[in-house]
């Protein structure tokens, strides 16, 4: 079982920053591909950024890349998303997500693929 713990959302102005951590602790988490979704009101959860395992790869939806960055840090089993220049339209719960031990060298993008979720955390991005 993968028990995955977000933190850092909050409340910023449009153009503002914030740092999402997803603490995920265990043996296998350097085997493990990592993402982050999101889900806004009314809206269905969406893509954001993935990491393959051995953090030499990302992905990112066209919507946010060139904003944020994903990385991962093995030695302590956490993963982060650097939010930069913040838009309105970034407001949502954001959820950390973990695929079963996988030796991937590509950074995985499907929801159907991850296993294991977060709580989630609000970011809320005010104009």
């Amino acid at each position: 079982q993968v028990q995955l713990v977000e933190s850092g959302g909050g409340v910023v102005q449009a153009g503002g920053s914030l740092r999402l951590s997803c603490a995920a602790p265990g043996r296998t988490f350097g085997s493990r591909a990592m993402a982050w979704f999101r889900q806004a009101p009314g809206k269905e959860r969406e893509f954001v950024a993935a990491i393959n395992p051995s953090r030499t790869s990302t992905s990112y939806a066209d919507s946010v890349k060139g904003r944020f960055t994903m990385f991962r840090d093995n030695a302590n089993d956490t993963v982060y998303l650097q939010m930069d220049s913040l838009k309105p339209e970034d407001t949502a719960v954001y959820y950390c997500a973990a695929t079963r031990v996988s030796y991937t060298s590509i950074p995985v993008t499907a929801m159907g693929r991850y296993g294991y979720w977060g709580q989630g955390t609000q970011v809320t991005v005010s104009s």
